[in-house]
C-alpha cells in the first residue's frame, strides 16, 4: 500500500526547481526565476500508480498545469521542446491540444486554422500531414522557431517518464482515434482526456473506463450531474473553471478523493502578472491543488514557499541533474 505521504518529495523538486530571487521593489514586483540544472519529472508507471496520484489527500502538494505547454518567447505552444523546458523548472502536468490533418494524423494544435501559430496557412483539417512537416512553429509573440509540429504519438511516446499529460481533444477528431491511439502507445497511465459536458464525460467513460477524465465541475449541481453518470470519482480530475471557487466547495470534492483544477489562465494571470505572483498561494490555500497557467514557471516559483523545508524521496518524483 501506497504511504499517504507520497506527495513530500515533490517538496524537493520545487525547492530545488528555482533559486530564491531578487524581488523587485516596486508594487508590482514579480517572481524572478532561473532554470535547475536538471528536469523535474513525474513518473508512473501503471493505471493504478496515477490514479493513486491523482487522489486527493491532506498532505497533497498543489501543482502547476502547463496550458497548451508553456509556451514563452523562443518555445511555441504545443511543441516538445517546450514541454521539456518547463521541466527544467518544475515538474508539471502538460496540457495539449489535438487536431487532425486531412489524412487522419493527429497533431498538437489548438487553432483550426495553421496561420497564428505555425509558417503555413489554412484549416487544418483541409491539409495533409506531409504538409504539416515543411512547417515551422512560431512562439507567441509570432517569431519563427526551428521547431515542427508534434504528432499525438510523438507527445504520448516523450511524456513516458517524465510528466503526465491531459489532452484537450478538438471537435473534429473523433474520441475513438485517441483512445486507440493512447493503447497502442500503452500511455493509459499517462494521458487524461478533457471534457467539455457531461454527455462527453460519459461518452469517454463508456468507450475507456480505464482512463482518467478532466471533467468541469464547478458548483453542487455539477457534482449531483457527474454522479448521475455514473462515472466513478476515481476516474475524476474535476476542473473547476476560470473563477475561484469556494474553499467550502473545493473541500466537497475533497472528500470525495477527487483534485481539483483551477484555470488561473487569462484572468487570473493578468491579475498575478498586474499585482505579484503571491496570488498565486491564495488559490492555493483555499483548496485549488492544480493551476492550469500560461505562467507555469512563475505560478510554481510561487507556490513554492508553501512548501515545508523538509521532504524525503519517493518513487513518484524524479530530479536528474
Amino acid at each position: 500500500m501506497k504511504s499517504r505521504f507520497w506527495w513530500l518529495p515533490i517538496f524537493l523538486l520545487f525547492l530545488g526547481a528555482c533559486n530564491p530571487s531578487e524581488v523587485q521593489e516596486s508594487e508590482e514586483s514579480q517572481t524572478e526565476v532561473s532554470a535547475d540544472s536538471g528536469s523535474h519529472f513525474i513518473q508512473v508507471a501503471s493505471l493504478e500508480e496515477a490514479r493513486s496520484f491523482y487522489t486527493w489527500t491532506a498532505d497533497r502538494l498543489p501543482l502547476v498545469s502547463a496550458h497548451r505547454g508553456g509556451p514563452y518567447p523562443g518555445f511555441p505552444e504545443n511543441a516538445i521542446e517546450t514541454f521539456a523546458h518547463v521541466l527544467e523548472f518544475t515538474p508539471a502536468i502538460i496540457e495539449l491540444d489535438v487536431a487532425m490533418t486531412k489524412d487522419g494524423v493527429l497533431v498538437l494544435m489548438h487553432d483550426d486554422d495553421l496561420d497564428r501559430t505555425t509558417t503555413g496557412t489554412g484549416k487544418v483539417e483541409d491539409v495533409t500531414y506531409e504538409y504539416i512537416q515543411t512547417l515551422f512553429l512560431k512562439d507567441n509573440e509570432g517569431n519563427e522557431t526551428a521547431f515542427k509540429a508534434p504528432t499525438l504519438e510523438e507527445a504520448l511516446l516523450w511524456s513516458k517518464g517524465k510528466a503526465l499529460l491531459t489532452v484537450d481533444i478538438k471537435r473534429s477528431v473523433p474520441y475513438e482515434k485517441i483512445i486507440d491511439l493512447v493503447r497502442e502507445t500503452d500511455s493509459e497511465a499517462h494521458a487524461a482526456l478533457i471534457t467539455y459536458s457531461f454527455p462527453a464525460a460519459k461518452k469517454l467513460n463508456s468507450l475507456a473506463p480505464e482512463l482518467m477524465l478532466s471533467v468541469t465541475i464547478r458548483n453542487e449541481e455539477e457534482i449531483k450531474r457527474l454522479e448521475e453518470t455514473g462515472i466513478p470519482w476515481t476516474r475524476v480530475i474535476a476542473f473547476t473553471g476560470v473563477a475561484e471557487r469556494t474553499q467550502s466547495f473545493n473541500n466537497q470534492l475533497h472528500q470525495k478523493g477527487v483534485f481539483t483544477i483551477l484555470g488561473v489562465l487569462g484572468n487570473l494571470d493578468q491579475r498575478a502578472e498586474a499585482r505579484g505572483d503571491q496570488i498565486y498561494t491564495s488559490f492555493v490555500q483555499h483548496g485549488a491543488d492544480i493551476l492550469a497557467t500560461d505562467r507555469p514557471i512563475e505560478a510554481a516559483a510561487a507556490i513554492k514557499t508553501l512548501v515545508p523545508s523538509q521532504s524525503s524521496k519517493s518513487k513518484y518524483f524524479k530530479n536528474d541533474y
